[in-house]
């Protein structure tokens, strides 16, 4: 019997964790289970045993003046012990933004009806209507060779038509003069032209990212706005905005750049303002830009604005000629030709109302940069990334199919498809977790940790894409000129890497580092109730926040190891084919609440240094993040059965890195017995994902080598307009060419074989063919076309020495 009430007891337990019920019924639900067993034994010791470890616990938690006095108090002031002492600029970091569909995964039971029921990204007839006339006209405009060689610049035709069309206004309000367009509108638009150009690409992104436009917008006075946002939605004004330094890259709280309150004589009046000294590098647009944005620290030594004398990071909107400003020499950041350089100046005087927003706003420059980081981190580098996936997918497909070795297309060899295939599902998932992003923001939200995730993953895949491409091109690949469409991607890669956050930084402190605080549903609370210097106060609001999270943790360790043992089977999710990535999804997202509480509680305040640690915990919500944007933009597609085998291998890919970065957390826990408890409770079955098998990347391969619907998704939004000049359709030319001359050549090779046809190379076999009646003139015509189209595909570009001297 007591074998029996054992299980019974536990089950219970299961059953009431699982289901994350209420401390109430907790208690109700075991004194009426004792109630009962009393009945049926009232004089059972393990009875007796189980109402006194019964009282012992629930009495405490149900009496809240002993459960704070005994466990909350504790509690507390461990909490208040352990808290990560943080800076200003990181407190303003994790204040910035919104929490949206992170924080279901933080929670590990996302609900999946809510992430489908998000409206999908959709563009107006206005934005349509830009991209299929505006943004078609600038693309045809665009020749990246001379660009990027000759003249290391945009002509001059297209400065003016970028500025004549409101590129440099598409987030301007249309009171302003701008365009007023969506998040997701504004990274169509980029993605189309950063496809054709990274050079035009960067110059149109930075005026409608993080820069003065958008901090004016949020933050800016009446008259700073009615001033400024006309002449940056015209091109009138071209602004950058400046805030690295050489001692101070991710880590803004050493920035030695600086400004000082003081009264000077500014055109002839005693004017109260500012005497700053900076040294700022890696502006993109700096060389060409009439205003500048700047950030700085800011200082009151006289108490000119109040008492405090430390005032904080501050941001200025400062004219070009503004007297002694240096600026106009350009750095050359591997060989692309945006406009990027140094601003220097010592000394300069400006007025307390340049300051961004006026003296009112002086110090909180740095939350209004996250804020505004929040969101437009989502935007520009992603579509930078999903426009270079999107050209590499479209063409090397192609490529693989018109390039022949032994015979055989390349794309046919089993080497080739692996790479093919990451190139297709990388590119996937890139666009879907943009377009997840983007949709979010037009939604209101401004998705710090989201907009880490997506800039981070989009970036990284992209690289990894940029070498599958150049290893599959080969001599193609490398020898630049006007025929190649992917050396200039490839060399560019890494400048996505470094900025807006570097990625290194970004993985290992920012998205776990950020989003625990921001997105998981108690730890926020705790920190704010620590903080508060009422001591009831605290302790009540204290109280009521961890018994929350002690039963939050109790839950996840019950779902992890229940969800493990039955596979997930028993969540209930959206039915349809991806319904078991939905479960595993759920599993791992209780699995990964779990262990970032565990994490947590044994490292305390010291989890911020343990980077890798951190890091592996990012990864795994990040992958999380990337897996629920494929399911939710497969959906949104409609469900395309032709694209099953790219979103399948997304998903396997998403399950085994989320699989692995638990792997190594737990191979590399310090205390090892709570590692080994760990491991059975998240993977008690063992760790069962492998990465997606090669039949699957055979499938994926085959959609990106042939002129398929899947296909012509992965590159919709590219600029894919025939035009003698647009290298994405001539090569679509040559791939339909060479697919109608396959089965001639196959022809014509087994006569050859057979003796039937004489020849040395394959237009002389066919000219005898066609002699010996094997094929026909209709035939021979379009096997010659496909040959001339072959040849102009493979080809590639010489110099003399005078031509590449530029």
């Amino acid at each position: 019997m007591v074998g029996i009430g054992c299980i019974i007891f536990l089950l219970v337990f299961c059953i009431l964790a699982y289901h994350r019920a209420s401390l109430i019924i907790w208690t109700i639900s075991y004194a009426l289970l004792l109630i009962l067993a009393t009945c049926f034994d009232p004089h059972s010791i393990f009875l007796l045993i189980s109402w006194i470890v019964f009282l012992i616990i629930f009495i405490p938690l149900n009496f809240k003046p002993l459960r704070r006095r005994w466990i909350s108090a504790p509690l507390l002031n461990l909490f208040r012990n352990v808290m990560p002492t943080m800076s200003r600029t990181e407190r303003e970091a994790i204040s910035a933004g919104t929490v949206s569909w992170e924080g279901d995964l933080f929670r590990g039971n996302p609900d999946w009806n809510k992430l489908l029921s998000h409206a999908p990204a959709r563009l107006t007839e206005e934005e349509q209507s830009f991209l299929d006339n505006e943004v078609e006209t600038l693309c045809g405009m665009l020749h990246d060779w001379d660009i990027t060689h000759n003249r290391l610049d945009l002509p001059e035709t297209v400065w003016q038509y970028i500025k004549d069309k409101g590129f440099f206004g598409l987030i301007i309000p249309k009171e302003y003069g701008g365009k007023e367009f969506s998040a997701y509108a504004h990274s169509q638009i980029l993605i189309k032209i950063g496809g054709v150009s990274i050079t035009a690409g960067s110059s149109i992104a930075v005026p409608n990212s993080l820069g003065p436009a958008e901090l004016l917008l949020h933050y800016g006075t009446s008259e700073q706005k009615k001033y400024y946002l006309p002449r940056l939605a015209k091109g009138e004004d071209v602004p950058c905005f400046a805030l690295t330094s050489p001692v101070a890259g991710s880590d803004a709280g050493s920035m030695t750049d600086h400004g000082i309150i003081c009264y000077e004589e500014f055109e002839g009046q005693n004017t109260l303002g500012v005497r700053l000294t900076f040294d700022k590098r890696y502006i993109t647009l700096a060389p060409i830009a009439t205003v500048i944005g700047l950030a700085f620290k800011l200082y009151d030594p006289d108490h000119l604005l109040g008492s405090k004398e430390d005032i904080g990071i501050t941001c200025a909107l400062i004219p070009r000629n503004t007297k002694g400003i240096k600026i106009g020499r350009r750095h050359f950041p591997l060989n692309t030709a945006f406009q990027n350089g140094p601003i220097r100046g010592k000394n300069i005087f400006i007025p307390i109302d340049w300051i961004i927003g006026g003296p009112e706003k002086a110090g909180k420059g740095w939350k209004m940069l996250m804020e505004c980081l929040a969101a437009g981190r989502a935007i520009s580098l992603p579509a930078s990334a999903v426009a270079g996936g999107k050209v590499l997918s479209y063409m090397t497909g192609a490529y693989a199919r018109i390039r022949k070795q032994f015979n055989m297309p390349i794309g046919k060899f089993e080497g080739v498809e692996e790479p093919l295939a990451r190139i297709a599902v990388y590119t996937y998932i890139m666009d879907a977790v943009r377009t997840f992003a983007t949709a979010a923001i037009d939604c209101g939200e401004k998705p710090s940790v989201a907009s880490a995730i997506v800039k981070y993953h989009t970036t990284e895949l992209g690289r990894k894409l940029a070498c599958d491409g150049m290893d599959i091109h080969g001599g193609k690949g490398i020898c630049l000129g006007p025929k190649n469409y992917l050396g200039r991607g490839y060399e560019a890669a890494p400048i996505a890497i470094t900025v807006e956050g570097a990625n290194i930084l970004t993985r290992n402190m920012i998205i776990f580092g950020q989003g625990v605080i921001r997105c998981h549903p108690y730890v926020l609370s705790e920190m704010e109730a620590a903080k508060l210097a009422d001591a009831r106060e605290a302790l009540i609001t204290f109280d009521n926040v961890i018994m929350k999270h002690i039963a939050f943790a109790m839950s996840n360790a019950v779902r992890s190891l229940i969800l493990g043992l039955t596979s997930s089977f028993i969540v209930q999710v959206p039915r349809g084919k991806m319904k078991r990535y939905y479960q595993q999804a759920t599993r791992f997202s209780s699995a990964f609440a779990f262990i970032a509480d565990v994490c947590m509680l044994v490292f305390g305040g010291s989890l911020k240094r343990k980077e890798t640690i951190s890091a592996r915990l990012g990864d795994i919500v990040s992958y999380l993040y990337l897996l629920s944007s494929v399911l939710k933009f497969y959906r949104d597609q409609g469900s395309n059965v032709d694209d099953l085998p790219l979103v399948r291998y997304a998903s396997l890919f998403c399950l085994f890195e989320i699989q692995e970065s638990f792997h190594d957390i737990i191979e590399n826990f310090p205390n090892r017995p709570l590692a080994w408890i760990l491991k059975f409770l998240i993977f008690p079955l063992g760790e069962r994902f492998s990465k997606p098998r090669d039949a699957i990347s055979h499938k994926v391969a085959q959609l990106l080598i042939s002129p398929t619907a899947t296909r012509e998704r992965l590159a919709a939004g590219a600029y894919l307009t025939d035009q003698p000049n647009n290298l994405l359709a001539n090569m679509q030319d040559a791939l339909i060419k060479c697919i109608a001359s396959e089965p001639i050549e196959k022809n014509i090779r087994l006569a050859k074989k057979d003796g039937g046809v004489t020849g040395y190379t394959l237009t002389e076999q066919a000219q005898s063919a066609l002699e010996k009646g094997i094929i026909t003139a209709d035939e021979l015509a379009i096997y010659m076309q496909a040959e001339e189209a072959r040849k102009k595909i493979i080809a590639v570009d010489d110099f003399t020495n005078e031509e590449l001297s530029g």
